[in-house]
């Protein structure tokens, strides 16, 4: 590991979320000298990766971190395929669809297709989940060669999830069924259903998922199956052989 490297992207991963941070609190957080990481704070600085608020001095992410996630989506196959069906999906279901990948221990939204009911919704790409607390990511944790999500499972909810042994035992389920659930696990008054979408290799690239209101908890058998055939259909397009792949523990 380069560690200039990794520390550059430590300061940029404690900066996410929208905080704007001091030299201080940033060496602080990744455990580092102040004139270590002022040194990298220029340098990214240098690079629009980085912005320093003027009336402030602290620090935020620059916009050229928006350029390179929009070069990330734009060239994700997985997005471009499921943006195909989502739609027709949402209409089916009157659910909002989001698809997601799997980094480290949470999942990012990449899609999101809104509820067809013309309310206002704000936009979902880019948000973080805890993937033991989330449909999405329990339906990526069940396909991956070590399933657990880390021995500290944090708590987001009252309905979370923190125990290994109750989170594998969910998981076992999701592979033979290739439906994951989630019922106020990461957000109050949100419950969600996520399939699992396979590419040539047989991996679990990402998955797809139903979110709805708790009141209309449970999905309907209907809609159930409307999201298994999306994830078949995508993960065939990207060239699965079989959905989903049977895994053994």
């Amino acid at each position: 590991m380069i560690q200039a490297v990794d520390r550059a992207l430590r300061i940029l991963t404690v900066l996410q979320g929208g905080r704007r941070m001091s030299l201080g609190e940033i060496a602080t957080a990744i455990d580092l000298a102040p004139s270590t990481v002022h040194g990298l704070v220029r340098t990214l600085l240098a690079h629009g990766m980085v912005q320093q608020e003027i009336d402030s001095g602290r620090y935020r992410l620059g916009p050229a971190t928006l350029r390179l996630g929009n070069v990330y989506l734009d060239t994700l196959e997985l997005r471009s395929r499921v943006a195909i069906w989502a739609e027709g999906l949402a209409r089916r279901t009157g659910c909002a669809v989001r698809t997601a990948v799997l980094l480290f221990d949470e999942v990012v939204v990449v899609a999101h297709e809104p509820r067809p009911d013309g309310t206002r919704q704000m936009p979902e790409v880019g948000i973080v989940i805890p993937a033991h607390a989330s449909a999405l990511g329990k339906a990526l944790l069940a396909f991956q060669a070590d399933s657990t999500s880390g021995d500290d499972l944090r708590s987001m909810t009252g309905e979370t999830i923190t125990e290994l042994s109750v989170l594998d035992e969910q998981l076992e389920q999701i592979r033979s069924t290739g439906i994951a659930t989630e019922v106020e696990e990461a957000v109050l008054g949100e419950c969600a259903a996520a399939a699992p979408v396979f590419d040539s290799s047989g991996e679990a690239t990402g998955a797809i998922g139903l979110v709805v209101p708790a009141a209309r908890w449970p999905l309907d058998p209907e809609a159930i199956d409307a999201l298994r055939d999306t994830a078949r259909t995508v993960s065939r397009e990207l060239g699965a052989p079989v959905w989903p792949p049977r895994r053994t523990r």
